[in-house]
């Protein structure tokens, strides 16, 4: 043999007799480099930690090793299974965020199988990722993992309607879960009645959004009764649930239980008209509430006159919306004037509400006892139109107003004047959003006096002129005017101007004053 092949003993180390081995030096010269090459490739890879900030830095996130938020990152299934093999490095991560990404659907189990890796986890949303039974499941069979997990969000995945028994029959009595949102999941009644089982292994829920689940109201008289088991619940979200009559009365029963709600959303559903003078007798009770959103109920003449009895003794009452009950504005009763025993209101939505002159004199009246009030929605009631100094009079205590919503009220140029006068007084002083879109009647020489006094909303930063859809009209006589008074608002962002004519020098103009003025208000004509 030559040099290169010739044969060279080696030791066996660890035996109580040594053997003698023969190799090639060749062999041996190849073994060093395979040695060394492991060496350099141990050496090289990257760590955990590196890997995870790649992983973020090739989706355009921060890296946090404490809230993982992947919303809308249009991952894909290669994604996920990369990131699953990222979760044994984040032993401190207690939020995952991996909503409006379709492909998680159908991936799910991936990430699910190694979430014991992450023994912190308090926070899960999968909102919109196309979920699949098989993910339902494979997400039941996690509770058993994740001990730790206290908000569940499950909305707008539609493919969960009538499995939601898959993940509800794992969770195991003593799970700590305190928000749980399943909107607009296509729920059937089934699913209400999974979802009743378990309220009683969940004593620590605080959150329970079943919103825009239009099948779910034929079971709301089950769930209703296991409510019970629930005492601490603050927010009860039932929009657009297809409550009738009869689950409204099961809900009032259920409200005996619920000392501590502070939110209570039952807008939209229609089909409760007309039954709230059985379906009262709890509500009164809630001491604790503090927003209530009956919009869109057809609520009766009748119940406005229970209405009225009811609402003013919720004490603590800071948000209320009745707007879309045509009745709450003809009604005899003074549902809007014992509005004044509620002085912590912050927000009062009465938009489309039918007012006439008398119940709008009530409001107002009811305005002078409401020092708190942030927000005032009372769009699409033609009767402020010309009568809008009974409010502004009462207006003039309310120093912390916000957001004045005039929509579709029949303006007239005198209304646009006192406007920019009471401001002028300082009585809103801190107006932030003012929508006076859909007012057609206002002449062109009330806008010019407008404009002229617009300067005063010093805080002022949406402003919404639009005119209504199919109406056309040329913004020339105010426009310099309203140009002029751009540069004394320096908060404002945001100014409608659907449907006024612009001529192309005006648009420039517009363009203009944004780049001088280093701005970045968003005009939409």
């Amino acid at each position: 043999h030559s040099q290169e092949k010739q044969d060279l003993p080696y030791t066996v180390a660890g035996s109580s007799q040594n053997y003698r081995l023969y190799c090639s030096s060749a062999a041996i010269a190849q073994a060093h480099r395979d040695g060394l090459s492991h060496l350099i490739s141990e050496a090289e890879s990257p760590s955990g930690e590196q890997r995870f900030n790649q992983f973020m830095q090739k989706l355009g996130k921060k890296p946090n090793s404490k809230n993982l938020d992947l919303n809308n990152c249009a991952l894909s299934a290669a994604d996920v299974t990369e990131l699953a093999s990222l979760l044994p490095f984040l032993p401190e991560l207690e939020e995952i965020s991996l909503s409006w990404n379709g492909c998680v659907g159908g991936t799910l189990k991936a990430l699910t199988v190694h979430l014991h890796h992450v023994n912190l986890l308090r926070v899960l949303r999968l909102n919109n990722c196309r979920l699949t039974a098989e993910d339902v499941t494979s997400l039941g069979e996690a509770f058993e993992i994740v001990s730790q997990l206290e908000e569940l969000d499950l909305s707008w995945n539609s493919n969960i309607g009538g499995k939601l028994s898959l993940l509800t029959k794992k969770i195991q009595k003593g799970c700590k879960l305190k928000l749980l949102k399943i909107t607009d999941c296509n729920l059937t009644a089934k699913d209400g009645e999974s979802l009743a089982e378990i309220l009683n292994v969940i004593p620590n829920l605080e959150v329970l959004d079943l919103s825009i689940n239009k099948h779910i109201g034929c079971s709301m008289k089950v769930i209703a009764q296991d409510l019970k088991n629930v005492p601490g619940l603050k927010e009860l979200n039932l929009h657009m649930c297809g409550l009738k009559q009869d689950s409204l009365q099961g809900l009032d029963t259920a409200l005996q239980h619920l000392a501590a709600l502070r939110k209570l959303d039952i807008s939209c559903n229609k089909e409760i008209g007309g039954g709230f003078k059985d379906s009262t007798a709890h509500l009164a009770s809630l001491k604790n509430l503090e927003v209530l959103d009956l919009h869109q109920c057809c609520v009766t003449e009748e119940d406005v006159t229970v209405l009225s009895q009811v609402i003013p003794l919720l004490s603590s009452l800071q948000e209320l919306n009745l707007s879309s009950n045509k009745s709450v504005g003809v009604s005899s009763d003074p549902l809007l004037g014992r509005l004044r025993f509620l002085p912590k209101l912050k927000s009062v939505a009465i938009s489309n509400c039918g007012l006439g002159e008398e119940s709008f004199s009530s409001l107002a009246e009811a305005a002078l006892h409401l020092p708190e009030l942030e927000i005032l929605d009372l769009s699409w009631n033609k009767c402020v139109g010309g009568n809008l100094k009974l409010l502004l009079g009462a207006l003039k205590l309310a120093t912390e107003l916000q957001v004045l919503r005039l929509s579709s009220c029949n303006l007239v140029a005198e209304d646009l004047a006192l406007l920019s006068t009471y401001n002028m007084d300082g009585h809103l002083a801190r107006l932030r959003k003012l929508d006076l879109s859909y007012n057609h009647s206002i002449s062109d020489e009330g806008w010019v006096v407008f404009c002229q006094g617009l300067a005063v909303f010093k805080e002022l930063s949406e402003l919404d002129v639009s005119l209504r859809p199919l109406s056309c009209r040329d913004c020339g006589p105010w426009f310099s005017e309203l140009l002029a008074a751009l540069t004394k608002l320096p908060a404002l962002t945001e100014l409608g101007m659907q449907r006024w004519v612009l001529s192309e020098s005006q648009r420039k103009q517009l363009e203009s004053f944004n780049q001088d003025n280093k701005r970045n208000i968003r005009f939409d004509c």
